[in-house]
């Protein structure tokens, strides 16, 4: 299709605007003046989410939590909904498929507003996966946390998950195929031609030998949670788990579910690089054991620190860990915290190898043992926020690990009752601090923590939440990446001198 010069200009800087557009840049071929004026911070336009079928348990009961915070500059318009997998949007969030697509279906979750967060419930083993999408004011930040409580059986216990955006790459290291765990990755397509799929095994002495895991077809709008123990036939207690995508675009996250370390999510750790952090180790962990992966066939060696409450501590017994290219590693650090926040930090001692890397951590002892999980995560960069926060049971930690940071945090509105509220912290460099946060005032049910950074470094942040089922700690921990609710787009001017070249 023709198009002239001037509508490429105006479809560029439209594209940059939708998530998952970066900037486009264009140099100056001809060697002149290639002085170009800072490109323009401006909301996201469309934002997808997908959230996995929760559990198959009988006695599961699910809530799931929906907030978008207030964004400048977005405008009035705009919706945001979650449908099941395989059902049609009401139209709200899909103008531009409404005529094609027959009647549409109620939404599971429905946004009135961005600022208040709202919810939804299911319960029993056969709630569907989600798909979302929120447009205009109603893009920016969204977030969605899927909470559950299960109250007995494999992976007994609190499971929860930020349901993500769409990729074509995922890493999880941590999972497992031992006779002990059953843990299945979730994969989930949003659109409406099917994605075609890899999943590969590594553990300690490689990759593990399976051709069941290529070529994976998720139908459009539908989930396929995949069992990894029928992968490969090696039983491993600590496996990385790569999902990439051949064609289309899916959602992935592994539910890890144990005989008797109960269960959780185990979300998808950032890219390779060669520092990571791992924020938000609760200071009441009675185990924790770190799991490494290097990609490709060069070995890294990492450097392990814990940042304490007053500065960063190094591990005895675990200063540091060989990682063998194209190898998963593992190390048991025991109770690491030693009843005080903490994160941990890996860098290189030498040469920079990029890796991945999560934590398992269990709390409890005896048969009143949980299991949750903390993935290498993105710092906070300008904002991020997560839902799902209760009056009991909340805890945000925030990590400075290179320069100390000044920090705004902002509690929400509660979904029933109760006004925001706002205070500044100062995290010092190498240190986590897991901060004295009020519920809003006059709560009722449950609130989102937005995270804003205002000046110094980079800030990690989790959040853990805890939910007493009998006598087990059932607990939960999310970790606070840049939710990425504005994108650079290059200031475009018209130039007719180009149709003259």
């Amino acid at each position: 299709m023709n198009r002239t010069t001037l509508s490429l200009i105006a479809g560029t800087t439209a594209l940059a605007a939708v998530t998952g557009f970066a900037a486009l840049t264009a140099p100056d071929a001809s060697g002149g003046d290639t002085t170009t004026k800072a490109a323009a911070q401006l909301p996201v336009q469309r934002t997808s989410l997908l959230c996995p079928q929760p559990s198959t348990s009988d006695v599961a009961e699910t809530a799931y939590t929906s907030f978008t915070p207030v964004t400048e500059g977005t405008g009035a318009e705009g919706s945001a909904e979650l449908v099941a997998a395989g059902e049609e949007s009401t139209g709200k969030a899909n103008k531009t498929d409404k005529a094609d697509k027959g009647k549409a279906d109620k939404p599971v979750v429905e946004v009135k507003g961005p600022g208040k967060p709202v919810t939804g419930s299911t319960d029993g083993g056969d709630s569907p996966a989600l798909i979302g999408t929120a447009e205009e004011k109603f893009a920016p930040g969204w977030t969605v946390q899927e909470t559950t409580e299960v109250a007995a059986g494999t992976g007994r216990g609190l499971l929860g998950v930020n349901c993500t955006a769409p990729d074509t790459e995922f890493w999880f290291p941590g999972a497992g195929t031992v006779a002990d765990r059953t843990d299945y990755v979730h994969l989930t397509n949003p659109d409406d031609s099917a994605a075609v799929v890899d999943i590969e095994l590594y553990g300690k002495d490689g990759a593990l030998k399976s051709t069941v895991g290529e070529g994976i077809t998720v139908q459009p709008r539908s989930t396929e949670p995949v069992l990894l123990s029928t992968l490969a036939t090696a039983k491993e207690a600590d496996l990385t788990v790569h999902v990439s995508v051949r064609s289309g675009r899916v959602a992935a996250a592994v539910q890890a579910l144990d005989d008797k370390l109960g269960g959780d999510w185990l979300a998808a750790a950032t890219d390779p690089a060669a520092e990571l952090v791992l924020p938000g180790i609760p200071k009441d962990a009675t185990s924790v054991r770190l799991v490494v992966f290097a990609p490709g066939e060069t070995d890294a060696d990492l450097k392990l620190r814990l940042a304490s409450p007053n500065g960063p501590i190094t591990p005895a017994g675990n200063e540091t860990l060989h990682v063998k290219g194209g190898m998963t590693a593992s190390a048991d650090l025991g109770d690491i915290t030693r009843g005080e926040a903490g994160s941990l930090l890996l860098t290189p001692t030498d040469a920079s190898v990029p890796v991945v890397a999560a934590l398992r951590v269990v709390r409890g002892k005896g048969d009143n043992q949980e299991t949750a999980f903390i993935p290498a995560t993105r710092p906070v960069g300008t904002r991020a926020t997560v839902a799902d926060n209760r009056a009991k049971g909340t805890t945000l930690a925030l990590t400075a690990p290179t320069r100390t940071a000044k920090v705004k945090v902002t509690a929400s509105a509660g979904t029933t009752a109760g006004e925001p509220t706002t205070k500044t912290f100062t995290i010092k460099a190498g240190t986590t601090q897991n901060i004295d946060m009020p519920a809003p005032a006059g709560l009722k049910g449950t609130y989102a923590l937005t995270v804003e950074p205002v000046s110094g470094g980079p800030v990690y942040a989790s959040r853990t939440l805890e939910s007493k089922l009998g006598t087990l700690p059932a607990f939960t921990i999310q970790t606070l990446p840049n939710d990425r609710g504005t994108v650079a787009v290059p200031e475009a001017e018209q130039d007719l001198s180009v149709l003259q070249r």
